[in-house]
């Protein structure tokens, strides 16, 4: 058992004496840390990913000069990391534009930097979900900007095509791995780190690349079922899953995770 699960919980400090792994930055990191504070834990803010410019710049620098032009119906957003993309351009969405996230991650980090968002998937947190209820609410064609990351498949972009409306798809940045301090891998490579926050299949893939070795007491929590296949996927044995994609619901998990007997957690 690691030094760091010997802490003293309470109903009011369920994570007193945890160090937990936030794998994000910006407004978005800042949120969780309170969330973590709050809970008694110990935030450690280390950025796993980060966005690296598109290749073709002018055309997303079009794209979000006629999306604050106002031609598009829709904007939609499958990743966190897009919503970095937008504030880093200033981008400007009217409020004549519905805004799609695809799930609870998504469209916190819209509303940490002071965007409106008018739709995240009921049921399927996915781009595939997201298009079922576009489709569902839209009857008549509509003009629609989808932003996305280089590697992503356009599975909402053929669907809305098929079901007639008028997409424009855009990349609007390449994922890229932030190497962390030393000191931080140490830290996760020692067991001082008591728990790790997997939010994407991308940083899951960065958590295995840049801690090859995980002490087995480690826990690595997942923000929702999707992540945790990809975090597998990748290589990930996921401990916690939240109930639904929320910074809150994946925190809760951990803390209900550590409330384990002691007896139990001495392997």
């Amino acid at each position: 058992m690691n030094e760091g699960h010997r802490h003293t919980p309470t109903s009011e400090k369920p994570l007193a004496g945890w160090r937990v792994l936030v794998p994000r930055g910006g407004p978005w990191g800042d949120g969780v840390a309170a969330s973590l504070r709050q809970r008694g834990a110990v935030p450690v803010i280390a950025p796993l990913i980060n966005f690296a410019p598109t290749n073709d710049q002018a055309t997303l620098e079009q794209a979000l000069a006629d999306l604050a032009g106002g031609q598009f119906d829709w904007l939609t957003l499958t990743s966190a990391t897009t919503v970095d993309v937008l504030y880093a351009y200033r981008a400007e969405i009217p409020a004549s534009t519905k805004v799609a996230a695809v799930g609870e991650t998504t469209a916190a980090a819209m509303q940490a930097v002071g965007y409106h968002v008018d739709l995240v998937p009921d049921r399927d947190n996915s781009a595939q979900g997201m298009a079922e209820q576009m489709i569902a609410l839209e009857t008549e064609p509509r003009k629609v900007l989808t932003l996305r990351s280089e590697i992503a498949k356009p599975v909402l972009t053929r669907l809305l095509i098929e079901a007639g409306h008028h997409v424009r798809s855009v990349v609007a940045y390449r994922t890229v791995g932030v190497p962390v301090t030393e000191k931080i891998a140490t830290d996760v490579h020692s067991g001082r780190i008591n728990a790790i926050l997997v939010t994407s299949g991308s940083v899951a893939e960065q958590v295995v690349e840049q801690f090859p070795e995980i002490p087995a007491s480690t826990v690595i929590a997942a923000i929702g079922p999707r992540t945790a296949k990809d975090a597998k996927r990748a290589g990930l044995n996921v401990d916690v899953i939240a109930e639904t994609q929320t910074v809150d619901s994946l925190i809760d998990a951990v803390a209900r995770f550590t409330v384990t007997p002691e007896s139990e957690n001495t392997e």
